[in-house]
């Protein structure tokens, strides 16, 4: 009897990230014979003009340019077995800069944790904190959450998993508690975007509105929601600590636990080296701050009067980088790449007592989080299935026609449920915001509702869907690094989420009314 209880519970064992994702791309591919394809006419800016929408065979001859020349080419939207497969190879090409940066991080985090730098600073904070380690949570969600509101901050949050999680557990929490702090904080952020250009910004301007007019709306979200997220997440993290959730504690983070009863003196040299650490998070978030786009131009001006320099400029290569605001995860790479090399430099007597190779320390680093690699290549495959199928403009023919027959009243809500699924779509907040908004926009002036209800709804449909679809990298991406599956996740946030849905509908339902 015992041992059929244990063959039953294996049987139950969560399925991996891949087995997840591969089925996805598999059911997703096999939409694309079962949805027509069709096409939206498109203005000289490339957005999609309303009433345009057309269907077109699925095996028809397209004309595209290559070379500089326009050739015919055969086009076939079915994906097959071949597709499914090539997928992941195609999303790793188009992820490649996010893969690379998650590698080089992996080798920095390597050779960080090897100098016990980390493990000592953390292991002093605990100690101060003692007795108080539960506000870390409100501090870390909201400053996540002002990362999410203001430059989108998701993908980045990649490179906080090593250092929260094991917090969180030496803390007297586990990794849950860690993966919620950072996806629940940057996610409400995100969710309540109220500057956030990729998000918000771009569906603003897009449905041309000024971002201003939608500020309103998406900062009563983003207070109610991060309000709610804190509550759920101090509140699973008491019960932790109270020995509930013991099934949780199986999860196997990719980072090494912090060991309090063994921590390691916080001598000068670790000092050294985390003031480094700290210096080199606070540039890549600084760098990532679309500063631009709020008319922001210190960091522009003293890039090109540092570009000129001889020195500074030729010498140091500043004049091949690019300003604060202006930086992509290749330049972001670079600065990890570069910090790990002055942490080696710092730490290499101390490395070279203790008979540390560097390099390999940094190559095992990068072996450690490959799995997180890997999970980001495969979860983009989704999004190239269902582009390469050419059924997502007859998705949003569909919105466009069921938001035409709504009231005002109702439009909101409506939108919402609409973004919901082509959030799980099209990932990209911003690339879901430029294909849809110059179609769904305009119908908020036929209904007697406004571009902005139309705005909020996207915003918050697409940040609630980042939070939880296997689509979105970053997501499986942490998720692997903590060690925590899929459908654990899923099992766990969902009363928050169902929470985060209700503030959303009804403040939209509430504007819409107006």
């Amino acid at each position: 009897m015992v041992e059929k209880i244990k063959k039953t519970k294996q049987k139950l064992r969560s399925p991996s990230a891949f087995t997840i994702l591969f089925v996805v791309i598999a059911i997703m591919a096999a939409l694309t014979w079962v949805i027509p394809s069709g096409l939206y006419k498109t203005d000289k800016e490339g957005n999609r003009i309303a009433g345009s929408y057309h269907v077109v065979n699925k095996d028809r001859t397209v004309k595209e340019k290559k070379d500089g020349k326009e050739t015919e080419v055969d086009k076939h939207d079915r994906q097959g077995l071949w597709d499914i497969f090539t997928a992941p190879t195609k999303g790793m090409s188009g992820k490649l800069d996010v893969i690379v940066f998650v590698m080089v991080l992996g080798g920095f985090l390597g050779v960080t944790m090897k100098t016990g730098a980390l493990d000592a600073s953390l292991g002093a904070l605990l100690r101060k904190l003692k007795g108080k380690e539960k506000w870390l949570i409100p501090i870390l969600m909201t400053l996540f959450a002002i990362g999410g509101t203001t430059y989108g901050m998701q993908e980045e949050t990649v490179a906080f998993y090593a250092l929260v999680i094991p917090m969180m557990i030496a803390a007297g929490y586990n990794a849950m508690t860690g993966v919620m702090v950072i996806v629940l904080g940057a996610g409400t952020g995100v969710l309540g975007s109220t500057i956030n250009p990729f998000s918000t910004g771009t569906a603003a301007a897009t449905a041309d509105v000024k971002l201003g007019s939608v500020i309103p709306i998406m900062s009563i979200i983003l207070v109610l929601c991060l309000i709610a997220a804190i509550i759920f997440t101090m509140r699973y993290a008491a019960k932790v600590k109270a020995g509930k959730y013991k099934e949780d504690v199986r999860y196997k983070p990719a980072t090494a636990a912090l060991d309090m009863e063994n921590i390691p003196k916080l001598t000068t040299p670790r000092k050294v080296v985390m003031g480094v650490f700290a210096i080199t998070f606070v540039l890549m978030i600084l760098s990532l701050i679309p500063w631009g786009s709020w008319e922001i131009t210190f960091f522009d001006d003293m890039f090109k009067q540092a570009s000129t320099l001889p020195v500074i400029g030729a010498v140091l290569g500043v004049v091949h980088s690019a300003a604060f605001g202006e930086w992509l995860f290749g330049e972001i790479t670079t600065l990890f790449l570069m910090s790990t090399i002055v942490i080696t430099a710092i730490y290499y007597k101390e490395f070279k007592k203790e008979g540390v190779f560097p390099v390999d320390t940094f190559i095992d680093g990068v072996k450690d989080i490959l799995p997180v690699a890997l999970i980001i290549a495969v979860a983009t495959g989704v999004s190239v299935v269902m582009a390469n199928g050419e059924i997502q403009d007859t998705i949003i023919s569909w919105g466009e026609a069921l938001l035409k027959d709504a009231g005002g009243g109702v439009v909101g809500v409506l939108a919402y449920l609409f973004y919901l699924p082509m959030s799980f779509i099209v990932p990209s907040s911003s690339g879901l915001a430029a294909a849809t908004m110059p179609v769904i926009a305009p119908i908020a002036d036929l209904v007697g509702s406004s571009k902005e209800v139309m705005v909020a709804a996207f915003a918050t449909a697409s940040g609630l869907l980042n939070m939880m679809a296997p689509t979105i990298a970053s997501l499986m991406g942490g998720l692997a690094l903590a060690g925590v599956s899929y459908r654990d996740w899923l099992k766990r946030s969902a009363p928050i989420m169902a929470v985060f849905a209700i503030i959303s509908v009804a403040v939209i339902a509430a504007f819409g009314a107006l």
